[in-house]
Order: C-alpha cells, then sequence, then structure tokens
C-alpha cells in the first residue's frame, strides 16, 4: 500500500520569520503520516526554522536542491551531508527550474540521487517535458529516458523509497494543468519505465507524485488516478489554507 504524499515546493519564497508562521497555523490539522505524508520544502535559508517550528509534528521536511558532493571547494552548494545531520527527509533534485535555468543534466541528478541515499535522505525526482516535446509526441519517450537516466545503478530497494514527480513543464506555474487522464498516462509509463528496469515489485512500490498546477480544487480527481500517489504543489503550498485543503483531501 502507498501512502500518498503531498509536498509543498516553496521555490525561492518565504523567509524565516514567515516559515515559522506558516508551520504554527498547519501542524495542528496535519493528517497522520501513515494516512498522507505532509512535506514542505524550503530554501535553504529557511531550513532551520522549518526544522525547529516543524519538530514534533507531522511535517516532514525537504531542501529543494543540494550538491552531490559531501564537501569541498563548490562555492555556494548545500552539502547533503549537512542536510542529513539537520534532519532533513526528502530532497527535491532534478526541477525543471533547475534543468533550465541552472543546465543541470541528467548525469548530475543521478550523482545527487546516489549521494542523498548515502546521506539517508530520499530523494524527490523530477521529471516531464515541454510542450513542444508533448506537441511533437515524444512526451513519454523523453520521460522514459529521463527516468531511466536518474534511476542509473540505484538498487531496487532504493527506487522502491524514492518519489518521482512528473511535472509537464506548460504547466508549472501557468495555470495549466495536464487533465487527469494526462497525468495518469506519463505517471503509468514511469510506473511501467520502474517495472522494465527493475521489477514488479519495485514498480508497485514507487510513488509518483503529479506536479503542475495542483491546487484544492484538482487534487481529489488527480490523486483518484491508479499511479499517482501524490502532488508536487507550487504556489498552492505557500498559504496555510490551501496547504491544509491539499494534504486533508481524502476528508
Amino acid at each position: 500500500m502507498r501512502i500518498p504524499i503531498i509536498a509543498g515546493n516553496w521555490k525561492m519564497n518565504n523567509d524565516p520569520s514567515a516559515t515559522i508562521e506558516f508551520v504554527a497555523a498547519v501542524k495542528a490539522n496535519l493528517p497522520s503520516p501513515e494516512k498522507v505524508e505532509s512535506v514542505i520544502a524550503a530554501p535553504a535559508v529557511d531550513l532551520p526554522a522549518l526544522l525547529e517550528a516543524a519538530q514534533g509534528s507531522n511535517l516532514k521536511t525537504a531542501a529543494e536542491n543540494c550538491y552531490f558532493e559531501n564537501s569541498g571547494a563548490y562555492t555556494g552548494e548545500t552539502s547533503p551531508q549537512v542536510l542529513h545531520q539537520m534532519g532533513i527527509n526528502y530532497v527535491i533534485i532534478g526541477h525543471s527550474e533547475r534543468r533550465d535555468y541552472f543546465h543541470e543534466t541528467d548525469e548530475e541528478i543521478n550523482k545527487k540521487a546516489h549521494a542523498i541515499f548515502n546521506n539517508q535522505m530520499v530523494p524527490i525526482i523530477c521529471c516531464g517535458e515541454t510542450l513542444a516535446t508533448r506537441e511533437a509526441n515524444q512526451a513519454q519517450t523523453w520521460v522514459q529516458n529521463q527516468v531511466t537516466a536518474a534511476l542509473k545503478d540505484l538498487s531496487a530497494d532504493q527506487v522502491a523509497r524514492l518519489v518521482i514527480a512528473y511535472e509537464p513543464i506548460w504547466a508549472i506555474g501557468t495555470g495549466k494543468t495536464a487533465t487527469s487522464d494526462q497525468a495518469q498516462e506519463i505517471c503509468h509509463v514511469i510506473r511501467e519505465t520502474v517495472k522494465s528496469l527493475y521489477d514488479d515489485t519495485t514498480a508497485e512500490q514507487v510513488r509518483i507524485q503529479y506536479g503542475g498546477s495542483v491546487k484544492p480544487a484538482n487534487v481529489k480527481e488527480l490523486m483518484s488516478k491508479p499511479d499517482i500517489d501524490g502532488g508536487l504543489v507550487g504556489g498552492a503550498s505557500l498559504q496555510p489554507e490551501s496547504f491544509l485543503e491539499l494534504v486533508n483531501y481524502q476528508d
């Protein structure tokens, strides 16, 4: 049984005081982690405040990125080793904004996945196609290739525990949303890709999120699809009220 996972990705928004206020507003009304896993990914500068505020609650914490080395002469990067020492649970990697603006490659994303596991955290690995790729009928192949590259040399046990977030780039921050059937189609492709790379058991255990203008108005329909196990949420995760509506979508 895959436990649904709703993760808010704040991107470069909120400061430490706003982070503390947000957690104070949501922590008493989060679902039990056996029902839905509630996660907030905050900017690196907000993580200490997030961790302290979330202590003792059902809120899990995530970093929005990390480097693939634990230490060294990498000015401005975030150490996965330090994130683990701080108590972070998840790290988002491969987000389309990182791939686009910062030119991250599939190889780097795979290295980060290994580094995250080596530091006892869990990666949330993003994948997704542009509008041009979809219109060229290449979306499935594109996503298959991204997933295959991201999972290179990971064990079946590791893959069973990680999260894959499908986020069609044309639906991020645009107000457009893939239909629930479009989202299900690619999430099914992702599960079948894991099955072909590993086995049925691993494919059935891996959790797949949809990310692309997820909001309270569409979360129930998206979560009703058999291969969608959660949401990677942008703007709708910035306000306590809408985040609570999302994580409590079953109520």
